[in-house]
């Protein structure tokens, strides 16, 4: 019998991120119900072997995407240089962090953090990576926590509100709604700002209607 031992992988990490390459583009170009293994293998150059090699199957390519979209918010995140303004940092990182991820990811954004399509026992593969990225994010948070900025809330629930108005930004403009590139991230600073200098205020001061004078 022949032995194993220190055979090369047919199929690495390098192949991986070729045939995740090839599928975002496949995705941003016809969407994301237009992938399909031999599709692919295509795009990518290589057999279907190498897509069932790597992925197993469709649904653990769609999988490697969403993971994809959170590996790439964590680690832009992770690397973000903070100052004293915990405020500020946070707010920055909706605006250098995610607006840039949804717009040059455009079908990773959608997979991923908006699921289009996505069956939710797929979207369940890639909860791990979103946790992992929502840590990173919970880690800024947790800075105005400190500093006694969140207004009672908990630091969960302060990402997932920062979250929100990210990924409805995000679906805004790429949609097309703002008018002008400066007005769009123009209206993503100032709506982050009062968002984040807003959980100064307790959620019932935060939310209460103005009184009539």
């Amino acid at each position: 019998m022949l032995s194993t031992v220190g055979r090369p992988r047919e199929h690495d990490e390098a192949t991986a991120q070729l045939l995740l390459d090839a599928a975002e583009e496949i995705a941003e170009r016809d969407g994301a119900d237009a992938l399909s293994v031999r599709a692919v293998a295509a795009r990518a150059n290589t057999s279907t072997r190498a897509v069932y090699s790597v992925f197993g199957s469709k649904d653990g390519l769609v999988t490697a995407l969403g993971a994809r979209a959170f590996d790439m918010l964590g680690a832009g995140v992770a690397a973000l240089d903070t100052t004293d303004d915990a405020a500020e940092d946070l707010a920055e990182a909706g605006v250098s962090v995610f607006r840039p991820f949804a717009l040059a990811h455009p079908s990773l954004f959608q997979i991923g953090i908006q699921r289009t399509a996505i069956p939710p026992e797929t979207a369940a593969r890639f909860r791990p990576a979103a946790n992992a990225a929502m840590t990173e994010l919970e880690a800024l948070v947790e800075r105005l926590h400190q500093q006694g900025l969140l207004g009672g809330r908990s630091v969960h629930d302060a990402a997932c509100e920062f979250h929100a108005l990210c990924e409805g930004l995000g679906a805004l403009e790429l949609r097309g709604a703002f008018v002008a590139e400066a007005d769009a991230a123009r209206i993503w600073r100032e709506a982050l700002v009062a968002l984040v200098r807003g959980f100064a205020l307790a959620p019932a001061a935060a939310c209460a209607a103005p009184r009539s004078p």
